[in-house]
Protein backbone atom coordinates (compact mmCIF):
# COMPACT_ATOMS: atom_id res chain seq x y z
CA UNK A 1 0.00 0.00 0.00
CA UNK A 2 1.16 3.86 -0.58
CA UNK A 3 1.87 6.53 1.92
CA UNK A 4 -1.59 7.79 2.20
CA UNK A 5 -2.78 8.50 5.52
CA UNK A 6 -6.35 7.49 6.82
CA UNK A 7 -8.02 8.79 9.88
CA UNK A 8 -11.27 7.32 11.17
CA UNK A 9 -13.54 10.58 12.13
CA UNK A 10 -15.49 9.69 15.36
CA UNK A 11 -18.88 11.11 15.40
CA UNK A 12 -21.94 10.67 18.10
CA UNK A 13 -25.24 11.86 17.55
CA UNK A 14 -24.32 13.27 14.43
CA UNK A 15 -21.61 15.58 15.45
CA UNK A 16 -17.48 15.20 14.79
CA UNK A 17 -15.72 14.45 17.90
CA UNK A 18 -12.66 16.25 19.25
CA UNK A 19 -10.90 12.82 18.76
CA UNK A 20 -11.39 13.08 14.97
CA UNK A 21 -9.53 16.55 14.81
CA UNK A 22 -6.87 15.11 17.20
CA UNK A 23 -6.46 11.96 14.79
CA UNK A 24 -6.47 14.31 12.16
CA UNK A 25 -3.71 16.45 13.60
CA UNK A 26 -1.50 13.52 13.86
CA UNK A 27 -2.66 12.29 10.18
CA UNK A 28 -1.74 15.87 9.15
CA UNK A 29 1.78 15.69 11.08
CA UNK A 30 2.52 12.00 8.56
CA UNK A 31 1.20 13.32 5.36
CA UNK A 32 2.72 16.37 5.49
CA UNK A 33 6.40 15.05 6.06
CA UNK A 34 5.75 12.46 3.37
CA UNK A 35 3.78 14.09 0.62
CA UNK A 36 1.36 12.50 0.75
CA UNK A 37 -2.70 12.65 0.75
CA UNK A 38 -4.84 12.91 4.32
CA UNK A 39 -8.18 11.16 4.02
CA UNK A 40 -11.25 10.76 6.75
CA UNK A 41 -13.55 8.08 6.74
CA UNK A 42 -17.02 8.40 8.74
CA UNK A 43 -19.72 6.37 9.84
CA UNK A 44 -23.35 6.72 10.45
CA UNK A 45 -25.27 10.25 9.84
CA UNK A 46 -23.07 13.23 10.47
CA UNK A 47 -23.67 16.56 8.57
CA UNK A 48 -21.82 17.13 5.82
CA UNK A 49 -20.58 20.50 7.12
CA UNK A 50 -19.27 19.24 9.92
CA UNK A 51 -17.68 16.52 7.87
CA UNK A 52 -16.05 19.26 5.98
CA UNK A 53 -14.55 21.08 8.96
CA UNK A 54 -12.21 18.61 8.70
CA UNK A 55 -10.33 20.20 5.95
CA UNK A 56 -9.20 23.06 9.10
CA UNK A 57 -6.94 20.18 10.15
CA UNK A 58 -5.35 19.28 7.14
CA UNK A 59 -8.03 16.40 5.81
CA UNK A 60 -8.76 16.31 1.66
CA UNK A 61 -11.18 14.38 1.62
CA UNK A 62 -14.06 12.58 3.75
CA UNK A 63 -15.79 9.32 2.78
CA UNK A 64 -18.97 9.19 4.17
CA UNK A 65 -20.24 5.97 4.94
CA UNK A 66 -23.97 5.92 5.98
CA UNK A 67 -24.82 2.51 5.37
CA UNK A 68 -27.97 0.71 7.07
CA UNK A 69 -25.43 -1.93 8.14
CA UNK A 70 -23.70 0.86 9.96
CA UNK A 71 -26.50 2.23 11.77
CA UNK A 72 -25.23 0.06 14.97
CA UNK A 73 -21.48 -0.80 15.91
CA UNK A 74 -20.28 -3.55 15.71
CA UNK A 75 -16.61 -4.27 15.82
CA UNK A 76 -16.32 -6.76 12.67
CA UNK A 77 -18.75 -4.31 10.49
CA UNK A 78 -16.25 -1.13 11.23
CA UNK A 79 -13.33 -3.36 11.02
CA UNK A 80 -14.60 -4.35 7.66
CA UNK A 81 -15.62 -0.56 6.31
CA UNK A 82 -12.13 0.98 7.52
CA UNK A 83 -10.06 -1.81 5.95
CA UNK A 84 -11.86 -1.29 2.56
CA UNK A 85 -11.43 2.43 3.21
CA UNK A 86 -7.63 2.34 3.74
CA UNK A 87 -7.90 0.07 0.61
CA UNK A 88 -9.47 2.36 -1.47
CA UNK A 89 -7.62 5.48 -1.07
CA UNK A 90 -4.53 3.42 -0.74
CA UNK A 91 -3.63 4.44 3.07
CA UNK A 92 -0.19 2.98 4.50
CA UNK A 93 -1.37 5.03 7.55
CA UNK A 94 -4.52 3.76 9.66
CA UNK A 95 -5.69 6.35 12.42
CA UNK A 96 -7.94 5.33 14.92
CA UNK A 97 -8.54 7.18 18.18
CA UNK A 98 -8.04 5.13 20.98
CA UNK A 99 -11.94 4.92 22.33
CA UNK A 100 -13.66 2.30 23.95
CA UNK A 101 -14.88 1.69 20.20
CA UNK A 102 -11.37 2.15 18.28
CA UNK A 103 -9.48 -0.35 20.78
CA UNK A 104 -12.10 -2.73 19.95
CA UNK A 105 -12.00 -3.21 16.06
CA UNK A 106 -8.56 -1.44 15.25
CA UNK A 107 -6.66 -4.74 16.05
CA UNK A 108 -9.37 -6.42 13.75
CA UNK A 109 -8.79 -4.03 11.10
CA UNK A 110 -5.43 -4.63 11.26
CA UNK A 111 -6.24 -7.93 10.49
CA UNK A 112 -7.76 -7.46 7.42
CA UNK A 113 -5.02 -5.29 6.00
CA UNK A 114 -2.46 -7.98 7.18
CA UNK A 115 -1.06 -4.51 9.14
CA UNK A 116 1.12 -4.13 12.12
CA UNK A 117 -0.17 -2.08 15.03
CA UNK A 118 1.06 0.49 17.21
CA UNK A 119 -1.73 0.80 19.94
CA UNK A 120 -2.07 3.98 22.41
CA UNK A 121 0.56 6.66 20.70
CA UNK A 122 1.12 9.85 22.60
CA UNK A 123 4.03 11.38 20.49
CA UNK A 124 5.18 10.83 16.80
CA UNK A 125 7.87 11.93 15.04
CA UNK A 126 8.93 12.90 11.14
CA UNK A 127 11.86 14.02 11.33
CA UNK A 128 14.06 12.77 7.83
CA UNK A 129 10.73 11.50 6.35
CA UNK A 130 10.80 8.91 8.65
CA UNK A 131 7.98 8.39 10.94
CA UNK A 132 7.95 6.67 14.48
CA UNK A 133 5.82 6.42 17.22
CA UNK A 134 5.87 6.82 21.32
CA UNK A 135 3.65 4.38 23.10
CA UNK A 136 4.09 3.75 26.98
CA UNK A 137 4.60 0.00 28.11
CA UNK A 138 4.63 -2.03 31.24
CA UNK A 139 1.70 -0.45 32.66
CA UNK A 140 3.39 3.27 31.85
CA UNK A 141 5.56 3.11 33.55
CA UNK A 142 8.22 3.56 30.58
CA UNK A 143 7.68 4.60 26.93
CA UNK A 144 9.05 3.30 24.14
CA UNK A 145 9.73 4.56 20.30
CA UNK A 146 8.28 2.16 17.42
CA UNK A 147 8.70 2.25 13.94
CA UNK A 148 6.29 0.11 11.39
CA UNK A 149 6.52 -1.55 8.06
CA UNK A 150 3.43 -0.37 6.18
CA UNK A 151 0.43 -0.69 6.20
CA UNK A 152 0.40 -0.29 9.97
CA UNK A 153 -3.12 1.01 11.87
CA UNK A 154 -2.26 3.02 14.94
CA UNK A 155 -4.62 4.11 17.98
CA UNK A 156 -3.59 7.33 19.71
CA UNK A 157 -4.65 8.16 23.21
CA UNK A 158 -7.31 10.92 23.22
CA UNK A 159 -6.51 14.31 24.39
CA UNK A 160 -2.68 14.05 23.60
CA UNK A 161 -2.80 15.25 20.37
CA UNK A 162 -3.61 19.38 20.68
CA UNK A 163 -6.13 19.75 17.07
CA UNK A 164 -4.32 22.40 15.38
CA UNK A 165 -6.00 24.65 12.50
CA UNK A 166 -3.85 25.19 9.72
CA UNK A 167 -3.98 28.80 8.12
CA UNK A 168 -5.52 29.14 4.36
CA UNK A 169 -7.24 25.61 5.20
CA UNK A 170 -10.26 24.79 2.75
CA UNK A 171 -12.91 22.60 3.23
CA UNK A 172 -12.28 19.24 3.05
CA UNK A 173 -14.54 17.48 -0.04
CA UNK A 174 -17.06 14.85 1.57
CA UNK A 175 -18.04 12.05 -0.71
CA UNK A 176 -20.62 8.88 0.14
CA UNK A 177 -18.48 6.13 0.07
CA UNK A 178 -19.69 1.93 -0.12
CA UNK A 179 -18.38 0.19 2.83
CA UNK A 180 -18.88 -3.21 1.53
CA UNK A 181 -19.72 -4.66 4.19
CA UNK A 182 -20.89 -8.17 4.15
CA UNK A 183 -23.70 -8.46 6.56
CA UNK A 184 -23.80 -11.71 7.02
CA UNK A 185 -19.90 -11.76 8.60
CA UNK A 186 -21.45 -10.00 11.29
CA UNK A 187 -21.98 -12.34 14.29
CA UNK A 188 -22.41 -10.20 16.87
CA UNK A 189 -25.61 -7.74 17.84
CA UNK A 190 -25.68 -4.14 19.70
CA UNK A 191 -28.85 -5.07 22.21
CA UNK A 192 -28.88 -2.05 24.11
CA UNK A 193 -26.66 1.07 24.88
CA UNK A 194 -26.98 2.93 28.43
CA UNK A 195 -26.39 6.43 28.08
CA UNK A 196 -24.16 7.91 31.37
CA UNK A 197 -26.52 9.66 33.43
CA UNK A 198 -26.27 12.89 34.99
CA UNK A 199 -24.69 14.92 32.30
CA UNK A 200 -21.36 14.87 32.20
CA UNK A 201 -19.06 14.55 29.89
CA UNK A 202 -17.31 11.20 29.14
CA UNK A 203 -14.33 10.46 30.97
CA UNK A 204 -12.16 9.64 27.70
CA UNK A 205 -13.03 13.50 26.98
CA UNK A 206 -13.68 15.14 30.70
CA UNK A 207 -10.86 17.95 30.74
CA UNK A 208 -11.05 17.47 34.88
CA UNK A 209 -12.00 14.24 36.56
CA UNK A 210 -12.33 13.70 40.38
CA UNK A 211 -11.55 9.77 41.29
CA UNK A 212 -12.39 7.99 44.08
CA UNK A 213 -10.90 4.68 45.69
CA UNK A 214 -11.35 2.53 48.26
CA UNK A 215 -10.86 5.02 50.63
CA UNK A 216 -13.67 6.62 49.98
CA UNK A 217 -15.28 4.15 52.43
CA UNK A 218 -18.38 3.00 50.40
CA UNK A 219 -21.26 4.24 47.93
CA UNK A 220 -22.62 6.90 50.13
CA UNK A 221 -19.80 8.65 50.63
CA UNK A 222 -18.97 9.64 47.14
CA UNK A 223 -21.62 12.54 47.26
CA UNK A 224 -18.38 14.58 48.61
CA UNK A 225 -16.50 13.92 45.39
CA UNK A 226 -19.59 14.42 43.20
CA UNK A 227 -19.76 17.58 45.02
CA UNK A 228 -16.14 18.92 44.53
CA UNK A 229 -16.80 17.77 40.58
CA UNK A 230 -20.13 19.96 40.29
CA UNK A 231 -17.37 22.87 41.61
CA UNK A 232 -15.19 22.17 39.11
CA UNK A 233 -17.27 21.13 35.86
CA UNK A 234 -15.51 17.86 36.19
CA UNK A 235 -16.35 14.01 35.92
CA UNK A 236 -16.38 11.46 38.92
CA UNK A 237 -14.14 8.49 38.43
CA UNK A 238 -13.16 5.45 40.14
CA UNK A 239 -10.22 2.76 41.00
CA UNK A 240 -11.06 -0.42 40.23
CA UNK A 241 -11.22 -1.58 43.50
CA UNK A 242 -14.23 0.67 44.01
CA UNK A 243 -15.86 -1.09 40.38
CA UNK A 244 -14.57 -4.13 41.86
CA UNK A 245 -17.36 -3.71 45.47
CA UNK A 246 -19.82 -2.38 43.17
CA UNK A 247 -19.78 0.96 44.47
CA UNK A 248 -19.65 2.46 41.22
CA UNK A 249 -20.55 1.44 37.38
CA UNK A 250 -17.87 0.14 35.26
CA UNK A 251 -18.57 2.74 32.77
CA UNK A 252 -16.56 5.07 35.65
CA UNK A 253 -13.39 3.33 36.21
CA UNK A 254 -9.99 4.25 35.46
CA UNK A 255 -7.20 2.13 34.56
CA UNK A 256 -5.72 -0.53 32.20
CA UNK A 257 -8.61 -2.50 32.42
CA UNK A 258 -11.51 0.73 32.62
CA UNK A 259 -10.82 3.83 30.71
CA UNK A 260 -7.44 5.47 29.92
CA UNK A 261 -7.65 9.16 30.65
CA UNK A 262 -5.64 12.21 29.72
CA UNK A 263 -7.69 15.37 31.42
CA UNK A 264 -6.15 18.93 32.40
CA UNK A 265 -6.67 18.14 35.82
CA UNK A 266 -7.02 14.85 37.76
CA UNK A 267 -7.78 14.62 41.19
CA UNK A 268 -7.61 11.54 43.18
CA UNK A 269 -8.70 11.23 46.57
CA UNK A 270 -8.44 7.83 48.31
CA UNK A 271 -6.61 6.63 45.98
CA UNK A 272 -3.43 4.21 46.65
CA UNK A 273 -2.51 4.35 43.52
CA UNK A 274 -2.07 0.68 41.88
CA UNK A 275 0.20 0.03 38.83
CA UNK A 276 -3.50 -0.75 36.48
CA UNK A 277 -4.56 2.97 38.12
CA UNK A 278 -1.86 4.52 37.49
CA UNK A 279 -1.43 3.25 33.91
CA UNK A 280 -4.98 4.85 32.76
CA UNK A 281 -4.29 8.32 34.27
CA UNK A 282 -0.28 8.97 34.43
CA UNK A 283 -0.06 11.34 31.65
CA UNK A 284 -3.05 13.47 32.74
CA UNK A 285 -1.52 17.63 32.65
CA UNK A 286 -2.02 17.94 36.16
CA UNK A 287 -2.38 15.20 39.18
CA UNK A 288 -3.30 16.07 42.82
CA UNK A 289 -3.64 13.23 45.23
CA UNK A 290 -5.27 13.10 48.74
CA UNK A 291 -4.41 10.45 50.90
CA UNK A 292 -3.60 9.58 54.64
CA UNK A 293 -0.46 7.18 53.38
CA UNK A 294 2.71 9.59 52.79
CA UNK A 295 3.98 6.47 51.46
CA UNK A 296 1.27 6.18 48.84
CA UNK A 297 2.28 5.72 45.60
CA UNK A 298 -0.24 7.66 43.99
CA UNK A 299 2.46 10.86 44.99
CA UNK A 300 4.88 9.49 43.07
CA UNK A 301 3.52 11.02 39.54
CA UNK A 302 1.22 13.66 41.58
CA UNK A 303 2.83 16.81 40.53
CA UNK A 304 0.45 18.36 44.24
CA UNK A 305 -0.07 15.52 47.16
CA UNK A 306 -2.12 16.43 50.27
CA UNK A 307 -1.45 13.98 52.61
CA UNK A 308 -4.64 13.86 55.34
CA UNK A 309 -7.99 12.41 55.44
CA UNK A 310 -10.09 13.28 52.04
CA UNK A 311 -13.35 13.63 54.21
CA UNK A 312 -11.51 16.97 55.76
CA UNK A 313 -9.53 17.74 52.95
CA UNK A 314 -12.43 17.35 49.77
CA UNK A 315 -14.97 19.57 51.71
CA UNK A 316 -12.64 22.31 52.10
CA UNK A 317 -10.94 22.23 48.67
CA UNK A 318 -14.80 22.64 47.67
CA UNK A 319 -15.62 25.16 49.65
CA UNK A 320 -12.54 27.28 48.61
CA UNK A 321 -13.31 26.95 45.05
CA UNK A 322 -16.54 28.31 45.06
CA UNK A 323 -15.23 30.98 47.12
CA UNK A 324 -12.53 31.91 44.21
CA UNK A 325 -15.27 30.92 41.73
CA UNK A 326 -17.59 33.47 43.39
Amino acid sequence: MGNNVLIFALTRDGNVLKAAREAATAGHMIAAALGSELVALAIGHAAAADLASLGAHGVKRVLHADSPALQTYSAQGYAQAVANAATAVDAGYVIIPASATGRDFAPRTAIRLAAGIVPDITALNTDGGHVTFTRPVYAGKAFVTVSAVLPVVITNRIKVFTPVELPAAVPAAVAAFDPAVDVSSINTKLVEAVGAKGGRADLTEADAIVSGGRGVGGPEHFNILEALADTLGATVGASRAVVDAGWRPHSDQVGQTGKVVNPSLYIAAGISGAIQHMAGMATSKVIVAINKDPEAPIFKVANYGIVGDLFDVVPALTAEIKKVKG
